[in-house]
């Protein structure tokens, strides 16, 4: 089990479960779209985020999607960190079907998935010492590289996001903060090249 700083925030009981067993942190729920009228626990968030740091970890579908921008609206950004798991299709074991969208959520993803979405998001995790060389892509290097506001620019943003194992419901500016959490520039026009040569 890794020890983490900054306090995660997940959706629900099952994700905090599933956490739960494979790091040492505080573990919040937002009791799925909950958080939006509950303003004592969103005080909560706020003071946990201002005092040790929040990692946002939401399921990759459209409703940890809209519960995820809520909390990037509502506390500031130098105290949050985001962790994205990918799209993988499937269902939960505890589920008799699939959800809504039919992509497995927090809870369904294995421990290898969780820990690396959590290293991707910048966690300060104790014995480990960060070493990213990412951080220098910028809105500009975007719309050069025609990820961003050129007439096939979203389906270009959709084969990077997979070619990432990022999940599908991410505005530019999300892919921007994941890309400077993962890559470099350099690592990152590879990339868009390699794929225009396919």
């Amino acid at each position: 089990m890794i020890k983490i700083r900054e306090a995660i925030v997940v959706e629900g009981r099952y994700d905090k479960n599933t956490l739960s067993q494979i790091v040492d942190a505080p573990i919040l729920e937002t009791f799925g779209f909950g958080i939006m009228k509950d303003k004592l626990r969103l005080d909560l968030l706020r003071k946990v985020a201002a005092s040790r740091g929040l990692i946002i970890f939401t399921d990759p579908d459209g409703a940890g999607l809209v519960i995820r921008n809520y909390l990037k609206s509502t506390i500031p950004a130098d105290r949050l960190k985001q962790a994205y798991v990918p799209d993988i299709y499937g269902k939960e074991r505890r589920k008799t079907v699939p959800g809504k969208e039919g992509k497995l959520g927090v809870e369904g993803m294995s421990p290898e998935i969780i820990l690396q979405a959590l290293r991707n998001a910048g966690a300060t995790i104790e014995g480990e010492t960060a070493t990213r060389t990412a951080g220098n892509i910028t809105k500009q290097d975007m719309v050069e590289l025609g990820l961003s506001g050129g007439a096939d620019s979203a389906a270009k943003r959709a084969a990077l996001q997979k070619k990432l194992n990022l999940p599908y419901h991410m505005s530019s500016n999300a892919l921007l903060q994941a890309l400077n959490l993962l890559i470099d520039l350099d690592t990152l026009r590879s990339m868009v090249v390699g794929e225009n040569d396919d």
